[in-house]
C-alpha cells in the first residue's frame, strides 16, 4: 500500500526499501538525497543528472528530509549502526584474496 506524503513527488510503500520515504516510484530514498547533497556536497543538479531525476523530484527529498530531520538522521544512523554490526560479524575475505591466497 503507497502513502502519499504531504510532499510532491515523496512516497512511502510498505516492503519498498523498508517503508521509507522515497521518489515517487522510484526506490531512491529521501536518506539517500539528503547523503548525497548534505553530507557529500552534491549539488541538486549533479543528483538529478547522476539518478535520472527531475529537479523537483530532488528538491521535494531536500524539503522532506529538512521537514522530517530528527526521523530520518535515526533511521540513517540506525542503519550504519546496523551495517556496523554485520561487518564485525561477517569478516572479509578481501585480505587473504589480496595475498592470492582464496578462502
Amino acid at each position: 500500500m503507497t502513502i502519499e506524503t504531504e510532499h510532491a513527488h515523496i512516497e512511502r510503500t510498505e516492503g519498498v526499501v523498508g517503508g521509507r520515504p522515497r521518489i515517487a516510484g522510484r526506490r531512491i530514498t529521501v536518506a539517500d538525497i539528503a547523503v548525497l547533497h548534505e553530507r557529500l556536497g552534491h549539488g541538486a543538479d549533479e543528483i538529478c543528472s547522476e539518478y535520472d531525476l527531475m529537479l523537483a523530484e530532488v528538491y521535494a527529498a531536500l524539503s522532506y528530509y529538512h521537514d522530517h530531520r530528527d526521523e530520518i538522521d535515526t533511521q540513517m544512523r540506525e542503519s550504519e549502526a546496523f551495517a556496523a554490526m554485520i561487518r564485525t560479524q561477517t569478516p572479509s575475505k578481501l585480505p587473504s584474496l589480496a595475498h592470492g591466497r582464496a578462502g
